[in-house]
């Protein structure tokens, strides 16, 4: 039972980052949680992630240029996460920040569904980025998602839909590394990342992020950014709702 609970969510996640390039990992962690410590969670999440970035990183080719552009925010990841300010997984104090990223997520879907413009960062970008992941790999190693700030400052920067779907699928990619480094150097007592459990879950992401896949393809840049907020403002909502009522 627990094993068809886990692939139906990994599918559900699957098809909602396959159709805005993001939010398996939110999803995934919210509705584990039910089921399981967010550091299981967390742990779970590991392979379909790594994998599922990955494509989403490749599918579009261009990749060096886009290392090249972004390496600044991507070395910010790696340092926050290895000197986050905010208290992390394995400390069990997680859900005040989970609280927070759901509140940023959904304030930030809302703005950017009713703004009618958004402010231009990309002249600012070689000191913005370094900060910004700074801030990204404290997130992550705090709640298992990157989410806040990073995808604003990414849409700040007017990149094309495509170009916003392969810039989060290298920012995700880095960044799932640096949790799993850190859940593997930060383990918890009696809590072992099962990663046999994470590659049963890596199918249905992968069947559910291509599903996500064909409906993206199907919307234009003013249809698919609609769908882009409204799935963060959802996304958020979960995550206040479930730990607000759990």
């Amino acid at each position: 039972m627990l094993a068809i609970m886990v692939m139906v969510i990994f599918t559900i996640a699957g098809m909602i980052k396959g159709m805005i390039g993001l939010g398996l990992p939110a999803v995934s962690m919210g509705l584990l949680s039910v089921i399981m410590t967010p550091f299981q969670a967390a742990s779970l999440l590991i392979v379909p992630s790594m994998v599922t970035n990955i494509w989403q990183l490749f599918a579009e080719g261009r990749v060096w240029s886009f290392i090249r552009r972004f390496w600044m925010l991507l070395f910010g990841v790696v340092l926050g996460s290895m000197f986050s300010f905010l208290p992390t997984l394995n400390q069990g104090q997680g859900h005040s920040s989970e609280l927070l990223l759901g509140m940023m997520l959904t304030l930030y879907g809302m703005y950017g569904l009713w703004a009618k413009h958004f402010p231009n960062l990309a002249q600012h970008e070689s000191w913005l980025s370094p900060i910004i992941g700074y801030v990204g790999g404290a997130v992550t190693v705090a709640t298992g998602v990157i989410i806040i700030p990073v995808v604003p400052y990414l849409q700040a920067l007017h990149l094309k839909r495509d170009e916003l779907i392969q810039a989060l699928g290298l920012t995700f990619t880095v960044s799932t590394i640096c949790l799993a480094i850190f859940l593997q150097k930060n383990p918890v007592a009696h809590v072992h990342l099962d990663y046999l459990w994470a590659l049963l879950a890596l199918l249905p992401s992968l069947l559910g992020m291509w599903l996500g896949k064909k409906i993206r393809y199907q919307l234009n840049g003013q249809k698919f950014r609609r769908l882009f907020f409204i799935g963060l403002i959802t996304l958020g909502g979960y995550m206040m709702l479930h730990l607000l009522l759990g």
